[in-house]
């Protein structure tokens, strides 16, 4: 941690700068203690005036395909954690209102047990992190360990186990994370940031064979569905000269020009300024590479409604790539973290990645639509695990809930002072009880907001669709 040079403890570095050591920094993070004692986190009453979340929904829809919402709600209807994974606007609107230590990361913003999982590096390595930025912004790091913790109690419930369970679960999910940062505080700078978590590392934490075995399946799956040979087939037809991708409405069609400008000229300029995002060596390899088709595709919960595609692109007859196009909105820590300070938020959302994960797609890249829409773009699936939490057991959450608290402990160990974090959590459980009692609470309210939204669903004041 660099200091100015008015500071009169630390260590001289650079002329006019000065750095602390770790049991400096840990000491100025028990310091905040006395402003934000950590038993204030395990606060949460919903304050008074609080928007109407049905409200806070319906503004988030702003800009995205009508005919999509009625989609996007059906699938929050399905349950109380679809619910709260779809529902991200309305978190940021009530963290925004619970205490802060002062310190801050490069948040995730959407730091839901979903949003975590496995896929390739460049290397063709298969690692474990979080894998959802939409949100990312700079921002308090409390407010990612919330929506996580929350999220465990809400998956918890989901799947029946008893709140007893799931109050441990979730307390012993914040130890994972003060314990990894703990860890991370004591390493070196360049170590923090070339760690990364394995799949070989994740099946160690797996005690039963019968776990490991069925992890070992799912990975085979996902390298296999990866491949040009398993996706072309299912997403291509070839009944002209150039290849076209299937339509699958209301999941997969090809845009009209109303919603599309740029569709005349093949998205040209977008795919130019697209081009231009992308570092000199893999421009390189993306040259090689004709654009042949583009489809709007809908993913997801919380990105239902905005502009989502997938587009085709040709080296040669049997050599194809496909790249996932995703709008890029303002985050929705945007309004109580501060703007962002990238123009497009589709480098935003990139910048976010490259900041939190150990490892990004070589096709990273942001463009901006002649619609004036950011987007960024990335390979499509790209031997991409996620996790199937009705199949899950007690044991099962709780190991996958401490695997997400390491790999949100990492990322922001990498933008953070890990050392300064760990002096504000402390060596003792009472900040893991307050976070725990927090998510207990929060989840209650998460239920109350859904309950308001099935009546508002049921009364007519906003449409949803059955899931497809």
């Amino acid at each position: 941690m660099l200091q100015t040079a008015e500071s009169r403890d630390g260590r001289p570095g650079l002329a006019g700068t000065w750095y602390l050591t770790a049991d400096e920094r840990r000491a100025r993070g028990k310091a905040l203690r006395q402003r934000v004692p950590r038993q204030d986190h395990g606060m949460w009453e919903p304050p008074e005036g609080r928007r109407d979340p049905v409200d806070l929904l319906c503004e988030s829809n702003e800009g995205r395909l009508p005919h999509l919402i009625p989609i996007r709600f059906g699938r929050m209807m399905q349950s109380p954690f679809a619910f709260y994974r779809g529902s991200a606007a309305l978190m940021a609107a009530d963290l925004a209102g619970t205490p802060k230590s002062g310190l801050t990361v490069q948040a995730c913003g959407d730091a839901h047990l979903m949003n975590f999982g496995g896929f390739a590096t460049p290397e063709r390595k298969l690692v474990f992190d979080v894998n959802d930025l939409d949100e990312t912004l700079p921002a308090p790091w409390e407010w990612d360990l919330k929506r996580l913790v929350a999220s465990v109690v809400m998956a918890g419930r989901h799947i029946g186990l008893s709140e007893s369970d799931i109050a441990r679960t979730a307390i012993d999910t914040v130890r994972e994370y003060r314990e990894r940062m703990s860890n991370y505080g004591a390493m070196r700078a360049l170590d923090v940031w070339y760690d990364a978590i394995s799949l070989r590392q994740v099946r160690k934490e797996l005690a039963r064979e019968e776990d490991r075995g069925r992890m070992a399946k799912r990975i085979e799956r996902a390298r296999a569905k990866s491949t040009p040979e398993f996706i072309y087939p299912k997403l291509v037809e070839e009944q002209g000269v150039v290849p076209r991708i299937l339509d699958d409405p209301p999941l997969i069609f090809h845009p009209t020009a109303e919603y599309a400008l740029g569709l005349e000229t093949g998205y040209g300029e977008a795919f130019a300024t697209y081009r231009a995002s992308l570092p000199e060596h893999v421009r390189v390899l993306f040259d090689r590479f004709t654009f042949c088709d583009l489809a709007i595709k809908v993913v997801g919960v919380g990105s239902v409604g905005t502009y989502c595609g997938i587009a085709l692109f040709l080296a040669a007859d049997d050599d194809p790539i496909f790249l996932q196009i995703k709008e890029a909105k303002a985050s929705v820590l945007e309004p109580y973290a501060g703007k962002s300070v990238y123009e497009n938020h589709g480098q935003r959302v990139i910048a976010g990645q490259r900041l939190m994960q150990s490892a990004s797609d070589i096709f990273l890249g942001w463009a901006l639509g002649l619609n004036g829409r950011h987007f960024y773009i990335r390979q499509l699936r790209d031997a991409k695990i996620s996790a199937i939490v009705e199949g899950f057991d007690l044991y099962l959450i709780q190991t996958y809930a401490r695997l997400c608290a390491w790999a949100l402990a990492r990322a922001h160990a990498r933008s953070g002072d890990p050392a300064m974090i760990t002096g504000y959590m402390g060596a003792s459980g009472t900040f893991d009880d307050a976070i725990g009692e927090f998510a207990m609470e929060y989840a209650d309210q998460n239920e109350s907001d859904y309950r308001v939204f099935v009546t508002a669903v049921k009364e007519g004041r906003i449409q949803a669709a059955a899931d497809i």
